[in-house]
């Protein structure tokens, strides 16, 4: 594995380590290009909303100046790339592109973890049958990718896994059918390797081999121990293989 977009900071609150500390493990693992894509700080009409899982909207400039002084310390070792993970919310997107281009980054990914705008409570899946989650993730998710903004979709998987087949076959299928006319790559997640989660998903990802999407890995690394864990990578590479997933083998930036 020579690259990944996909790094977490302590900054949001659910990460460890020190910023340092991921790119030597980044080193020691062979990657050639790393990208920090922490959770992006995002500016809420209600000043009063705190939302736990991500840095301060304070916190932009020093984020992004830590990622480049430690990309000229380590010109001679690796490349490093200086990058945001955010939703889309429809209503703030404008003006959230607008504050994070201030630090001028590298590039975006999207992670789509909650639908609506967050601060308003519509991230809440109360009242909404799993089917109708589903359409929502997904048509808001497309609406997001259909900005131009993001280099790829983080762990596209993340919700449906417990819909009916018939829907989330649907529903998946639309989703990657839209990344496939944009050649827009989907990510094969490896945090939920490591854990055991819920994604990868293989109804998901037959999809997407059926469709002939694009897969990146993404470390999703929350800590620097995450780059060396080897047979985590060894098995998201294996589950790509035995479904015929078209992996990317060039960074993408």
């Amino acid at each position: 594995m020579l690259f990944n977009y996909h790094t977490h900071t302590k900054r949001c609150h659910h990460a460890e380590g020190e910023d340092r500390e991921y790119v030597e493990a980044a080193i020691s693992a062979g990657i050639k290009t790393l990208g920090f894509s922490d959770h992006a700080p995002y500016v809420f009409p209600d000043k009063n909303f705190i939302s736990w899982h991500r840095m301060a909207t304070d916190e932009l400039f020093s984020y992004t100046e830590s990622v480049r002084a430690l990309a000229k310390e380590y010109v001679n070792d690796i490349r490093i790339l200086c990058g945001f993970e955010l939703e889309y919310y429809p209503a703030l997107h404008k003006q959230e592109m607008h504050f994070l281009r201030q630090a001028k980054p590298d590039y975006f990914i999207l992670g789509q973890h909650f639908l609506g705008n967050e601060y308003d409570g519509a991230i809440s899946a109360h009242g909404k049958s799993e089917a109708e989650y589903l359409r929502a993730y997904v048509t808001q998710t497309i609406e997001g990718l259909s900005t131009g903004d993001f280099l790829y979709l983080a762990h596209p998987d993340l919700h449906g896994w417990r819909c009916e087949h018939t829907i989330a076959e649907q529903e998946y299928r639309r989703l990657c059918e839209f990344a496939k006319e944009k050649n827009i790559p989907l990510e094969i997640n490896l945090l939920g390797v490591r854990d055991n989660r819920c994604y990868p998903s293989p109804k998901f990802w037959k999809i997407a081999a059926d469709v002939g999407v694009k897969a990146v890995l993404g470390v999703d690394a929350h800590s620097p121990a995450a780059f060396l864990n080897t047979e985590a990578k060894k098995k998201a590479f294996g589950f790509a293989q035995e479904l015929g997933l078209q992996l990317v083998q060039s960074p993408l930036l």
